[in-house]
């Protein structure tokens, strides 16, 4: 979804908003009790992502934890990580789920006050996932990787992975290929048009069954990284800090009902619709690997995004000179943590 599409659907949300706002108004005229339904706030959130790391939020909605905080959060997918926090700079979404990446690091450091207000997953996670020819991180060399986008989510996890396996792109001559969502690269690697890609759980399932290798388990390496979590303006904040705080309320409810085992099939439903599968089993890996992805504390994770700063930091010295601490504002977790939430 382009940022003029977002504008669109942005003020087109906002206007209907204020339309059953006045419709409420005229029902509550007419009939009393009506008064003690309030309208719900709209809310435009947007991911760049397209994996099972979402599917708390596609719970959230499909079990009504926003609306039971009074909100309507309406979640788009758009094209890329950019994408999304482009609008949000704009003013044209109010928050974000996504990861930290160069385009975020790089909007803080010309100024923008996007901040993570949480940190839902704080690890790498997925796969890297390739072709039976590649049987060591070794053997990466000279290879094709696909990502979504440079700079992006895929792409932080791809660097970050190398980097800990000591590769380096341009001295091993590894390509970089920018290929699309997790769909798209699980593809890409089946069609041989790329060698491998960092996956979602979920489309790491559909190429194993395939007979395609697993390299590693992100998750398992001992990478400090911020992973998804939900990104809010300081200004929007300050101007609307209940709505903030009424949707991580709700996520904190639904990484709660995801840990509930009664509850599989629901989410199993949740996540594939979310990710437009046709069969609700084939969301079943993913949802193997939603109950063990979430925080129990959702706090930001500084660490993690210190890492990120260090691998980037090293070409740009205006990256270099952004201080981790500042990118994040934890007092909605904090107050949720002081009201006993996370026990």
């Amino acid at each position: 979804m382009h940022l003029s599409l977002i504008r669109k659907f942005a003020l087109k949300w906002w206007s209907l908003s204020r339309h059953c706002t006045l419709a409420g108004l005229v029902i509550a005229l007419s009939a009393p009790e009506a008064l003690a339904a309030a309208p719900l706030t709209p809310v435009l959130m947007t991911t760049g992502a397209f994996s099972e790391r979402e599917g708390v939020v596609f719970v959230a909605q499909d079990q009504g934890f926003f609306r039971k905080y009074g909100l309507e959060v309406r979640f788009v997918h758009v094209r890329n990580g950019p994408v999304g926090r482009a609008a949000l700079s704009a003013g044209e979404s109010q928050l974000h789920v996504g990861s930290v990446t160069g385009a975020t690091l790089g909007a803080v450091a010309e100024g923008s006050d996007a901040v993570f207000v949480a940190g839902l997953i704080n690890k790498l996670t997925g796969t890297i996932m390739v072709n039976n020819k590649i049987r060591t991180p070794a053997d990466l060399k000279g290879k094709a990787l696909g990502v979504s986008s440079m700079s992006g989510g895929s792409w932080i996890f791809t660097m970050l992975a190398l980097d800990y396996w000591g590769l380096d792109v341009k001295r091993d001559g590894i390509t970089i290929r920018v290929v699309g969502n997790d769909s798209v690269r699980a593809q890409a690697i089946a069609a041989e048009s790329i060698d491998g890609a960092q996956l979602g759980y979920t489309f790491s399932a559909v190429l194993k069954n395939k007979g395609y290798r697993m390299l590693a388990d992100l998750a398992q390496l001992p990478i400090p990284y911020q992973g998804t979590g939900v990104l809010a303006r300081r200004s929007f904040i300050a101007a609307s800090p209940d709505t903030v705080e009424g949707v991580l309320r709700g996520l904190v409810d639904a990484i709660a009902f995801v840990q509930v085992p009664e509850n599989k099939s629901a989410v199993m439903k949740s996540l594939a619709r979310g990710l437009r599968f046709l069969a609700v089993e084939d969301a079943a890996e993913g949802y193997q690997s939603m109950t063990g992805l979430y925080e129990h504390r959702i706090f930001p994770n500084v660490a993690g995004l210190r890492n990120v700063i260090r691998l980037l930091g090293a070409g740009n010295e205006k990256i270099r000179r952004i201080k981790a601490e500042d990118m994040v504002d934890d007092r909605f977790v904090r107050k949720l943590e002081k009201e006993g939430r996370f026990r």
